[in-house]
């Protein structure tokens, strides 16, 4: 006989484990919500959770095009 798993009917966290914060936006790069919304998340109620999450998509369609990586350092084309 085996227990019944416990869940809990809350959202959940966005966070992909990419924690890193933009310099110029202060949003997450992995799931762009501000350090304040990442710090208070186990404390706000669903509604707030609710607001957050639905304003990340428009976030993400804001983010900063990447300066870094192998495109930077090619020369431009002639």
């Amino acid at each position: 006989m085996t227990a019944p798993v416990w869940t809990r009917e809350e959202i959940e966290s966005p966070c992909i484990r990419i924690c890193v914060i933009h310099p110029e936006t202060r949003l997450c790069t992995g799931c762009h919500r501000s350090i304040d919304e990442i710090t208070q998340w186990s404390r706000m109620t669903p509604e707030a959770r609710r607001a957050v999450m639905d304003a990340l998509p428009d976030r993400a369609a804001r983010k900063p095009a990447r300066r870094g990586g192998r495109a930077r350092r090619q020369p431009p084309p002639e």
